[in-house]
């Protein structure tokens, strides 16, 4: 990486902090040229405080790490963007994320990760649990049937009943592609594919 660490005058550049799983941006930072190093080096995400005038580990006091996924440069080669596994709350005041946003505008890539969570960690009487006991063929049932009830919804019921039975419509579906071993994001890649 060609990171101009001079362009600002200051020898640090802005880092931008994402969820490598919701893509939900949790903050932003800086970094010179040794904080850079020491990311790189360990896998979590070291800064240079401006007020501390130091290095600085995120999650060094609080345990709320940040572990690098994935780090890109932009095409101006002064910023960097890092996409992190948060271990806790990012933002020191207990929120997710420094920026308030009045709802996770991702989550339905942390509902896949839910049910994710539930494949590897099964609790006993769950929903995930029942339906997965009754099979492919079953599950796959509920997606059509959750379809024909959003239809209907649209069609002839209220806003309200209309957002509910999309809801469960789109929460079948992430069940039934996790069934099949797929991923909200194989489904964004063909859309975008379909696009060009």
């Amino acid at each position: 990486m060609n990171i101009d660490f001079n362009k600002n005058g200051d020898g640090l550049v802005p880092v931008v902090i994402q969820d490598y799983k919701t893509l939900e941006v949790l903050m932003l930072g800086y970094m010179n040229a040794e904080a850079l190093e020491k990311t790189q080096l360990e896998g979590k995400v070291t800064f240079f405080s401006r007020t501390k005038n130091r290095l600085w580990t995120k999650g060094e006091t609080s345990n709320n790490f940040l572990y690098v996924k994935e780090l890109f440069v932009d095409c101006d080669n002064d910023t960097i963007l890092i996409k992190a596994d948060a271990v806790g709350p990012t933002c020191h005041t207990g929120n997710r994320s420094c920026f308030h946003t009045e709802f996770n505008q991702n989550f339905i890539f942390e509902l896949e990760n839910i049910i994710a969570d539930r494949y590897e960690n099964p609790v006993e009487g769950s929903y995930i649990n029942k339906m997965r006991s009754k099979g492919l063929n079953k599950i796959a049932q509920k997606v059509g049937e959750e379809g024909v009830e959003t239809v209907i919804a649209a069609l002839a019921e209220s806003e309200e009943e209309l957002i509910g039975e999309a809801s469960d419509l789109v929460f079948h579906l992430l069940f039934l592609l996790k069934e099949k071993g797929l991923s909200i994001q194989d489904i964004a890649k063909n859309l975008e594919k379909r696009h060009k």
